[in-house]
């Protein structure tokens, strides 16, 4: 179907609703493809830290191609039909994986070269989604309905993280040999679900594109030469280069450092993911009616605190003070980042101009790729410096009847680079006050609503505590802001 000038509100909800059946679909690719589950197979077949680190830095580095997704889009106005034949060549080798792991067995450089398609094309595939759902979605419920999708999704993660987790543990214990048959049935299973989600994105109806003509590079450079865009695009690339300095290594920390099992931390992850999903809808309702940049001021310095109680773990001697902090921690990271996730992509798409949407939306998703696949390297740098490097501030009493020493900070490898990440993402903030966004109102109005809603909306989902307690430094954002 070719792109209509004109669209129905009904067929315009029925799309609405097609887009996050595909959502699903595509989470569940994700939970059964990637992550802890793509790196235990191809470390069954033999792969090396190398070549791992190679399949991690895949679905960042294959974020160039939506160069190419411009130069398709000027050539074939058609987004959802590049989109979903994109989605078609990308989720096929899934089945191919699967299928071959099952008969044959595959080499790990065979996984490799379709996973490189698999991401490649999704890449390309959703340079013209971005597009096509920014013109489709009103500008006026992005908030409201990407937390609902947002929403759908984490719950399906949820869930199917925890089955795949329990299937894998049971056949580690009873069947270990025939471990690769169980991650050859998950990939041919993500392969099938894809390709069903993405029949049904290709019933949702395609908004008439606008796309300017003329030279490519000067096309491309367009958003570069937006002043406010151009200060969207430095925020968004300091924070995520900010955050993945230290979020990567977190559960390298959790496994290598703290010894702790791999079913806490899949338990620790879903009480993230929960809290996630019971605050989702909030940021959402709140960023339609305020602003996306209120929503990442009240949400980002809650995980900055997170990211900086991480130095806090293991320097206690009991575990169960150190499960408890790291409950914590993940409840709130999970609160905060919803907010963060919702505001950061709302803001792209409020943005983008509606003509040549998708050339303001690739370059934000290649900008992205860059800084986030650039600062995990660093970060690995920085770990193997601080490796052989402590810094320990205690208390210390000494008495005839008593001795007591408290440790209040200890930092090492891991702890420095929490520290470093936490402090680059403070200072990311100062970037997002040059951002301009239609309809911003005051924080101190925003701060006050979030108190009131989070005090009676989240105690009836038994969160506790009132979680807009923000720290000074924040204060000194705001204040900073406004005398600018």
């Amino acid at each position: 179907m070719k792109p209509q000038l004109h669209i129905e509100n009904r067929d315009i909800e029925k799309s609405l609703r097609l887009v996050i059946v595909d959502g699903i679909s595509s989470e569940i690719v994700v939970c059964l493809t990637s992550g802890a589950f793509l790196v235990a197979t191809a470390l069954l077949l033999g792969a090396s830290n190398f070549q791992i680190g190679l399949l991690a830095a895949f679905p960042s580095l294959t974020n160039l191609a939506q160069l190419f997704s411009i130069l398709l889009m000027r050539r074939f106005p058609n987004r959802k039909g590049i989109t979903t034949i994109s989605l078609v060549i990308a989720r096929t080798p899934l089945i191919i994986i699967g299928w071959l792991l099952f008969q044959f067995g595959i080499s790990v450089y065979f996984l490799m070269a379709m996973m490189f398609i698999h991401y490649l094309f999704s890449s390309i595939g959703g340079a013209g989604w971005n597009s096509w759902i920014k013109d489709l979605v009103p500008e006026n419920q992005l908030g409201q309905y990407f937390s609902k999708r947002s929403r759908y999704m984490q719950i399906v993660n949820i869930c199917l993280s925890l089955l795949v987790a329990v299937m894998v543990d049971y056949f580690t214990s009873k069947h270990s040999s025939e471990l690769l048959s169980l991650y050859s049935v998950y990939f041919i299973l993500a392969g099938v679900v894809g390709l069903i989600g993405t029949f049904f994105l290709s019933r949702a109806v395609e908004p008439q594109s606008y796309l300017s003509k003329g030279d490519f590079f000067e096309l491309f450079m367009m958003p570069l030469k937006n002043k406010n865009f151009r200060n969207m695009l430095w925020f968004n690339g300091a924070w995520v280069f900010a955050i993945n300095l230290a979020v990567p290594f977190f559960m390298v920390f959790m496994l290598q450092t703290l010894k702790i099992p791999m079913t806490y931390i899949i338990a620790l992850t879903v009480i993230s993911q929960v809290f996630s999903v019971l605050t989702v809808q909030l940021w959402g309702t709140l960023s339609d009616r305020y602003s996306n940049k209120s929503i990442i001021y009240l949400s980002s310095p809650i995980y900055i605190v997170c990211i900086i109680a991480w130095i806090f773990v293991g320097i206690y001697s009991r575990w169960y003070v150190n499960m408890a902090l790291l409950v914590g921690i993940h409840i709130f990271t999970g609160v905060s980042t919803a907010g963060i996730n919702l505001a950061l992509t709302n803001i792209g798409l409020k943005l983008a101009p509606k003509t040549d949407a998708v050339v303001y939306l690739s370059v934000k998703n290649i900008t992205t790729s860059i800084f986030s696949s650039v600062s995990p390297l660093l970060g690995g740098i920085l770990a193997d410096y601080f490796s052989n490097k402590q810094l320990k501030i205690t208390f210390e009493w000494i008495s005839p009847q008593f001795n007591k020493l408290l440790k209040l900070i200890y930092l090492h490898e891991w702890n420095f680079l929490f520290l470093i990440g936490a402090l680059l993402a403070l200072l990311s903030l100062r970037l997002l006050g040059k951002v301009q966004e239609q309809g911003e109102v005051g924080h101190s109005i925003v701060k006050r609503i979030m108190k009131t809603r989070f005090k009676s909306d989240l105690k009836e989902s038994f969160i506790i505590g009132n979680i807009v307690t923000w720290h000074s430094m924040l204060k000194a954002i705001i204040k900073r802001k406004k005398a600018a």
